[in-house]
Parts: structure tokens; sequence; C-alpha cells
């Protein structure tokens, strides 16, 4: 059986919907819109848990109403959460990056993707000092509505600086 080992918002209250869709034996870490920080002592959790399961993929996932996503986009209201004011300026910027590419209707999912695909690739720069085996990185966005997982836009779509010719 496959190990999964996802890292979610403990806003989105997935975990059963993940447990029903992706049968695998699976792992949860929680951070306030997926917006947690590569330091030494997380990435030393994360190790331990990868090493010790044997875990083979692993997985960011955030809901397309994410409290703290929508929070950032439209009212500010965790503003002054200190551990947020980095996680809110990324998706500020990236809002404003969207606007000139996508059209409104997916906006949200494109600043989700973007935001999941540099997750995954600051993930893959530590990725070294966590495993010492290859592990499947991937990202996907719920609809709650639906009860469905999305892939997100691949990070060819989702380019850090956007040229028009």
């Amino acid at each position: 059986m496959q190990k999964c080992f996802f890292l979610i918002c403990p806003t989105d209250y997935i975990e059963n919907a993940i447990n029903k869709t992706f049968r695998s034996q699976n792992y949860f870490y929680t951070s306030l819109g997926n917006s947690f920080i590569y330091d030494d002592k997380t990435m030393k959790y994360i190790k331990k848990i990868v090493e010790k399961h044997n875990i083979q993929k692993l997985c960011f996932v955030l809901s397309i109403d994410n409290k703290i996503v929508l929070d950032a986009l439209w009212k500010g209201n965790f503003s002054k959460i200190g551990a947020l004011n980095r996680f809110q300026n990324e998706i500020r910027k990236e809002k404003e990056l969207s606007k000139k590419i996508f059209k409104s209707s997916n906006s949200q999912f494109a600043i989700l993707s973007y935001f999941l695909n540099k997750k995954i690739k600051d993930f893959k720069l530590h990725l070294n000092t966590v495993a010492q085996h290859s592990i499947n990185i991937e990202a996907k966005v719920y609809y709650r509505n639906q009860n469905r997982f999305s892939s997100i836009y691949s990070d060819l779509v989702c380019l850090q600086q956007y040229h028009f010719n």
C-alpha cells in the first residue's frame, strides 16, 4: 500500500475527504494556508516521518474556499498575525499578476496553483535534507461543494513572470 504525506491547512477540515478519496496510508501535517516555513525543526520532523513510514508521495492540498487564502485575497482580517504576513503578501502579489492572465472565474484556482507550485519548488530545494529515497511531490485543490480534488495547473502555466509577444 502506498504511503502518502499530506500537507494541509487545519481550517479546511479535509482529512476525511482525503482518506475517502485516496485509498492509501495517509499522514498529515498542518499549517495555516500551507504556509509552513522550512526551518531546521520543521524539516527534521518531516524527515523523521518520511523515513520512519517510508513515505513515497507528498501532496500539498488546499481547499478552493480556504479561509486563510480567501482572507489574503479579499479581506485582510488576519493581516495582523505576523506569521502570516509573508504568506498574505505572496497571495496578493499573485492575485495582481493573475489579473493580467486569467479570466476572473479562473483566477482563484490560478492563484492557488501558482502558490502550490511554489511550495513544491521550495520543498524540492530542501528535499535532499528530508529523504534518502525518491518522493513524488504534487498538489491538489479541493472543491468542497463537489467533493472532488483537482490537480493544479502545471508549473509551465504558472510561471513567475509572464511574457507576451
